[in-house]
């Protein structure tokens, strides 16, 4: 079978000899710097994983549109396979409130809660069911309703901090594979979910993109969301333990999210079920 590099040196794209890098840090992909007689690209190699939602056309098309508005790179080619606090916070905002103007066809959903019974449903099929996952999930029963009401616009859905590029000019966000329609208050959550903020960075982020110091309203629903978003990567690591094939400790991801999990989970009974 041939390799994700035999695939994307036969692409139709490239102009004369090409070099291929190997870029690190994909959990889903594998990525390459790839340079020919024109430029220097990144190329990304992956397919529709029907197990995490992720459908390549809607990245592409994502990544298309976020392009148009300054947000991501250009994107030159897709095909089968291939493709500061303050200043990010910035640019997410761009994404809620810029992006549906440049999004057309199906609208599509990510949406957190639907994601984690989906999931849940797949390792209820499995042999090694997860010991954890029938609490895992009557918490997250009572978060979505402590979540409120969503508020829905496109969504990035994966803001960790590798997806953020600073070229020294400006800020770029890249990796549009979980990109859709969903609730603003799971991407602000995620970004201090995925990067482990403290009370003081939650501080900063929630006024930076509200503009304004927040509410005991707006703690509450960033706080049921960052857990959510820490809930999603455990159970994203389980069902890739038994799905994915690349060469990657996901047992070692999924302990790595339930313990972040468990601390959001312990820090929110305290603030508010005492």
């Amino acid at each position: 079978m041939p390799t994700a590099e035999e695939h994307i040196v036969e692409l139709p794209f490239w102009s004369g000899r090409i070099k291929l890098e190997p870029l690190s840090g994909g959990l889903s992909n594998e990525s390459f710097i790839v340079t020919d007689t024109r430029g220097k690209y990144v190329a990304r190699y992956g397919h529709d994983i029907a197990v995490h939602h992720v459908l390549r056309t809607r990245e592409a098309e994502l990544s298309r549109a976020a392009a148009d508005l300054g947000i991501s790179p250009h994107l030159h080619f897709a095909g089968d396979g291939v493709m500061n606090l303050e200043r990010g916070v910035g640019i997410v905002k761009r994404v809620h409130t810029e992006m549906h103007q440049k999004v057309r066809g199906p609208g599509y959903l990510f949406w957190v809660w639907h994601v984690l019974r989906d999931y849940a449903h797949l390792l209820r099929q499995s042999e090694t069911l997860p010991p954890d996952l029938e609490r895992l999930m009557a918490i997250a029963a009572a978060l979505e309703r402590d979540a409120g009401e969503p508020r829905i616009c496109i969504c990035h859905s994966d803001l960790l901090a590798a997806n953020f590029i600073d070229d020294g000019h400006k800020v770029w966000l890249i990796d549009w594979e979980y990109g859709a329609f969903g609730n603003v208050w799971f991407d602000v959550g995620n970004m201090a979910a995925i990067s482990d903020f403290d009370r003081q960075q939650e501080t900063q982020l929630l006024e930076a993109y509200l503009g304004h110091p927040a509410t005991e309203v707006d703690w509450r629903r960033f706080d049921a969301m960052r857990c959510a978003a820490n809930l999603r990567e455990t159970l994203w690591g389980m069902v890739s333990e038994q799905h994915l094939e690349l060469d990657i400790d996901y047992q070692a991801y999924t302990a790595e999210q339930l313990a972040g999990f468990e601390k959001s989970y312990t820090d929110y009974l305290q603030r508010y079920r005492d």
